[in-house]
């Protein structure tokens, strides 16, 4: 698969928009020396193009009651397509899954769940993974601490920004 074209204004916005979603499209376009039009299209257009999948609210689980945060890895005994579909498509909807990863190896799928406390972990997984069709094991791992990585796209030096705003605007001339 190609990955798609994205030039260096595209390249800037995915920078900023990756440090922080909520950015408007005024701070956005002023930061890179765009029109507002200009810059809302281009945002249209990486989120049209499958690029930005979404801005969503990350919420601290504990703070509103799930105290408990876990990866439970689900191996299945052995890969018929629609089990592990379902699987994957009903998963995804219950609430507490915070993702889910459809892995290789001895592991089929990751899920990371929240809940309030043990019990209701414990009771999550039983109810809601290991009783799947074609579920064989589910092993459960607290996440004690979870930390945020730095993104996909390096942050740009100021030097960089900087340039980065002098291509937006030759590209608008």
């Amino acid at each position: 698969m190609q990955p798609p074209s994205l030039d260096d204004v595209d390249l800037e916005l995915l920078r900023l928009l990756q440090v922080d979603g909520r950015r408007s499209v005024a701070a956005l376009a002023r930061d890179l020396g765009l029109a507002e039009s200009t810059c809302a299209g281009r945002v249209r257009s990486l989120a049209d193009r499958g690029i930005v999948r979404g801005f969503v609210a990350d919420i601290d689980a504990a703070s509103v009651g799930f105290a408990v945060e876990a990866m439970v890895a689900i191996r299945f005994s052995g890969h018929v397509r629609t089990q592990v579909e379902a699987f994957r498509d009903e998963v995804a909807r219950v609430p507490g899954v915070l993702a889910l990863y459809n892995t290789s190896g001895g592991t089929d799928f990751l899920v990371h769940v929240a809940a309030p406390g043990s019990d209701a972990l414990r009771n999550f997984v039983l109810d809601h993974l290991a009783n799947r069709p074609g579920v064989v094991h589910a092993e459960t791992s607290l996440i004690f601490e979870a930390t945020r990585g730095a993104g996909l796209l390096p942050l740009a030096p100021a030097a960089a920004a900087t340039q980065a705003s002098a291509s937006a605007r030759r590209a608008r001339s």
